[in-house]
């Protein structure tokens, strides 16, 4: 390596799949680890809601009509989707092919199902799945949040149960009890060729 001068990147890059429950932090976690390394680039999903006040298609998310997504559906367009609340949710794969042939590390941050569909498509993607410290700080994150009845708050710690039963089906488990940390830890495990 020549002094001042960047490394360049001759492989291909890689995708790299981040899993929690909700109340976990995942979506801090990912932004803090975006902003150490701004060279990684977020996957953008495409979904046929409505956009809320203040979203930009092609920044927060592709809003396409139902017949558009159907269209990629038929086309096998998807890395991954899921109809959810009667609207559908995916990961076209054009952007991530095209992330990973430049030799970008790309960011996926998505729910178990469609992890699972990733994994069964790219075996060679790096699974991260974040857990809380325990339970308990958990249900205090949900319930700072302070959104949820207390019906809804049960029905999401019965969802995060259900949901870290699965963490077993990932290649790394990544504690967060600290956002830096944890996003440090997630950059050694990307940074790791293995």
């Amino acid at each position: 390596m020549i002094p001042g001068c960047p490394v360049m990147r001759n492989d291909k890059g890689e995708l790299v799949v981040i899993s929690a429950p909700s109340g976990t932090g995942k979506g801090t976690v990912i932004n803090k680890l975006l902003e150490l390394r701004p060279e990684f680039v977020f996957s953008i999903s495409a979904t046929t809601r409505n956009p809320r006040p203040g979203e930009t298609d092609g920044i927060e998310y592709n809003f396409l009509t139902k017949e558009e997504f159907r269209q990629m559906i038929s086309r096998d367009e998807f890395l991954e989707y899921a109809e959810y609340v009667g609207e559908f949710y995916g990961t076209p794969i054009k952007s991530i092919n095209e992330a990973i042939e430049l030799g970008k590390t790309i960011i996926l941050d998505i729910e178990v199902q469609g992890a699972k569909q990733v994994m069964t498509k790219l075996p060679n993607a790096k699974t991260i799945f974040i857990v809380p410290p325990d339970m308990k700080e958990l249900e205090n994150r949900l319930r700072g949040r302070g959104t949820d009845s207390e019906e809804k708050l049960a029905a999401r710690l019965e969802k995060a149960c259900q949901e870290l039963n699965e963490r077993g089906l990932y290649d790394h488990i990544v504690i967060n009890d600290n956002v830096s940390r944890a996003a440090n830890e997630i950059i050694k495990i990307i940074d790791r060729k293995d």
